[in-house]
């Protein structure tokens, strides 16, 4: 597969996966897989819409009717719409009559509202609903090359936002100022929406923290987490600073993490389970005495969505393929002091781990203040 307009080829790839994993149908509900298997991108919002998928390959999309002219105009050719005040449970009930599935097993994505999924079960109370996460990591997770390149694209632009950013970042900047200008700085360089966690000093211990007017101060260390799009595909780098001279234990705690990073990324190879990756990197932060303070997974998946299977976490055991592509981004956070994070993205190819980002520094940058 090496175009976006392949829809037939992924939902043939779809059906093999199905069959695969002993279900029938799966429904996709999400603008992202919908739009990712046929183009597409509209959403229900409170209205039912579902592209159903069976193990034979057949698909249909049942939306409502003000969703039908786009939908054919994506290229789905069964589009069995429902107007407003009438029960789109009738058009499912049609639909699993036609395809025998009202005793099947039905995969559904996690996107899918609860109501929707509640008013399935009602609809086929002998059909067996479950989670299609399995199905969706076989058949998103591992990336084609043309999804690899928009991700590298993604990357590179980040990458280019940071070199920038150490020009200007400065004392006296609010974190709020600061997040804009890196935002400034990849639009200008092409890059879609997209997202930027600045958090200074003491802010730096919360992992997701929330943007507000904490002014700079020198002497802080500084957590930047952000990322863009290319063609619907994020970029996600994490860049720790030091705004002046930075502390000693400062000095440690980023010697550690950036440690942790690299024994990630050389635990990422083909056929290791995705733990080993956490495991690697954990290992080394609690042997330089910081294990306390790194309390979540070493990275995530990353696709068209910014998180997705596969994680790199204690207890997934899932090999490490062609194709994955992943973050790894140990950190130590302090509270009340500052936090150190390193993070970049990564593909697996043939010869192993290769960063879709620039390297990290290898010591903690103290800028010029």
């Amino acid at each position: 597969m090496s175009s976006l307009s392949d829809h037939g080829a992924r939902v043939r790839r779809l059906a093999g996966v199905l069959a695969e994993q002993g279900c029938d149908a799966f429904l996709a509900s999400s603008p992202i897989t919908m739009g990712f298997l046929h183009g597409f991108h509209e959403g229900g919002g409170e209205r039912f819409v579902a592209l159903a998928v069976n193990r034979d390959g057949r698909h249909c999309l049942v939306c409502p009717g003000l969703s039908a002219t786009q939908a054919r105009r994506a290229g789905i050719q069964d589009v069995r719409p429902w107007n407003d005040g009438e029960d789109p449970m009738d058009r499912v009930r049609e639909l699993a009559e036609e395809w025998s599935l009202r005793t099947a097993v039905i995969a559904v994505e996690d996107d899918m509202r609860a109501d929707a999924l509640l008013a399935l079960q009602k609809a086929l109370p002998a059909a067996l609903f479950q989670p299609a996460r399995s199905v969706l990591a076989e058949f998103m997770g591992r990336k084609e090359p043309w999804e690899v390149d928009r991700l590298r694209r993604a990357g590179r632009i980040a990458d280019a936002a940071y070199e920038a950013l150490l020009g200007w970042i400065r004392p006296g900047l609010t974190e709020r100022e600061v997040a804009a200008g890196i935002e400034r700085e990849m639009t200008e360089r092409g890059g879609g929406p997209g997202f930027c966690i600045v958090a200074a000093g003491a802010n730096g211990a919360e992992p997701h923290h929330l943007n507000d007017d904490t002014v700079l101060r020198e002497g802080d260390v500084v957590v930047l987490d952000f990322g863009c799009s290319v063609d619907r595909y994020p970029s996600d780098i994490t860049r720790t600073v030091c705004l002046g001279k930075a502390s000693d234990e400062a000095k440690r705690v980023y010697d550690a993490v950036y440690r942790a990073h690299l024994a990630g990324r050389e635990a990422a190879r083909l056929g290791a389970p995705c733990q080993e990756v956490d495991r690697a990197a954990r290992r080394v932060i609690e042997q330089a005495g910081y294990g306390e303070w790194f309390m979540h997974r070493t990275g995530h998946g990353i696709g068209l969505r910014g998180h997705e299977d596969p994680y790199m976490v204690e207890g997934n055991e899932t090999p490490l393929a062609v194709g994955h592509c992943f973050s790894v981004e140990p950190g130590v956070y302090l509270p009340g002091r500052f936090g150190v994070r390193v993070e970049n993205i990564v593909t697996m190819e043939e010869g192993g781990c290769v960063s879709l980002n620039a390297e990290p520094p290898e010591a903690l940058p103290e800028l010029p203040v």
